[in-house]
C-alpha cells in the first residue's frame, strides 16, 4: 500500500498546503474577532474546503504541466508524478476532478450559512484550478500565476473567510489578505526563479522568464517589503470602531529573520538548494499567519468573542 499512495502525497505537495491553511487561519480570526462569535464547524468546512482546492491545483499542474512538456528531465523541483511516468495524466486529472468534488461537497455548508456570496466565490476558484495551467488562457503560463496568487489565496481566501464567520466583510480582511497573498506570491516567486531555465527552453512564460532572474530576485524583495509596509497599518492606522492592532504588526516581525535567509538565498543562481528556500518561504507564511492571528485577537477585547454554534 504505501508504494500505490506515494505518488499521490508527492502530488499533493504536502508543503504547499500551507498557502490553503494560513488564508483561512488569518480569515476566521479577523472574522470571528470582529463579528463577537467563533464558529469551529463553519472554519472546519472553509479548511477542508480550501485545502482540496490547493491540492487539485496541484495535480492539475502536474498533469497538465507533463502534457505541455514544461516539466522536463532537468527539472530541479521535486519529483513530478505524470512526468516520471508514476501516473497517467488521463488519472491525475481525474482525481482532480474528484478532489474539486470533494471541495464543493464541504463548502455546502458554507453556502448554507452565508448564501450566494460564497457561489460567487467559489465557481471561479474552481475553474482556476484547472485553468492555473491549462484552459485556453492558462495563467501560470502568461506570466499571471503571481496574481493569481494574491487574489485567490490572500485576499478572496482571506475575506471569504472572515464573511464565513461574521457574515460581513471587513476592510481589515483586506489588508491581512495583501499580506498572506504577498507571502504566498513569495512561493510562487521562489518557484519560477528555480525554473527559469527549463521554463524559457520549454516556452513557459513566467515573469522570471520575461524580464529575467534580476527582475525575480527584486521580485521577492518587493513582495516581502510590501507585506512590512502594510503591517505598519497595524501599528498606527485607527481601524473602525476605533481599534489599533499594534500586535498584529509587532509579533509577525519574528519572522523577519527568515525573510533575511531567503533574501540571501536567492543571491546564488537557480540550483536545486532552492527547494530549501521554498521551504523557508512555506515556513514564513505560516509563522507570519500564526503569529497575526494571536496579535490580532489581543489586539481586540477578548471577552467580545463567544464561542457558539451557528
Amino acid at each position: 500500500m504505501p508504494s500505490k499512495i506515494t505518488p499521490w502525497i508527492l502530488a499533493a505537495r504536502p508543503k504547499t498546503l500551507g498557502a490553503a491553511i494560513a488564508p483561512v487561519l488569518v480569515g476566521t480570526v479577523v472574522g470571528a474577532t470582529l463579528g463577537g462569535k467563533f464558529c469551529v464547524w463553519l472554519m472546519l468546512a472553509t479548511l477542508g474546503s480550501c485545502i482540496c482546492l490547493q491540492i487539485a491545483t496541484n495535480l492539475f499542474n502536474d498533469a497538465v504541466d507533463a502534457m505541455k512538456g514544461s516539466d522536463t528531465k532537468e527539472r530541479l523541483g521535486p519529483v513530478r508524478i505524470t512526468a516520471s511516468g508514476m501516473m497517467s495524466a488521463r488519472t491525475v486529472m481525474l482525481v482532480a476532478a474528484g478532489v474539486l468534488v470533494l471541495a464543493t461537497l464541504l463548502a455546502v455548508p458554507l453556502i448554507i450559512y452565508r448564501g450566494w456570496p460564497i457561489i460567487a466565490i467559489g465557481i471561479p476558484s474552481l475553474w482556476f484550478c484547472y485553468g492555473y495551467t491549462g484552459g485556453p488562457v492558462p495563467l501560470a503560463y502568461r506570466g499571471l500565476g503571481e496574481l493569481f496568487v494574491v487574489l485567490f489565496f490572500g485576499l478572496v481566501a482571506v475575506t471569504g473567510s472572515a464573511f464565513v464567520q461574521s457574515g460581513q466583510w471587513h476592510v481589515e480582511a483586506l489588508v491581512a489578505g495583501l499580506q498572506v497573498g504577498m507571502l504566498s506570491t513569495v512561493l510562487i516567486a521562489i518557484n519560477n526563479f528555480r525554473d527559469v531555465d527549463e521554463d524559457t527552453k520549454t516556452g513557459k512564460r513566467t515573469l522570471a522568464v520575461r524580464f529575467g532572474k534580476t527582475f525575480a530576485r527584486r521580485e521577492i524583495d518587493a513582495l516581502f517589503t510590501g507585506v512590512l509596509l502594510l503591517g505598519l497599518s497595524w501599528l498606527f492606522a485607527i481601524w473602525p470602531g476605533g481599534m489599533r492592532y499594534p500586535q498584529a504588526c509587532v509579533l509577525p516581525g519574528f519572522c523577519l529573520f527568515l525573510m533575511q535567509a531567503i533574501r540571501r538565498d536567492i543571491q546564488a543562481e537557480p540550483s536545486e538548494a532552492l527547494n530549501r528556500t521554498l521551504a523557508k518561504a512555506g515556513a514564513v507564511l505560516v509563522l507570519f499567519s500564526i503569529l497575526f492571528s494571536i496579535g490580532f485577537w489581543f489586539g481586540y477585547p477578548v471577552s467580545a468573542v463567544r464561542m457558539v454554534a451557528p
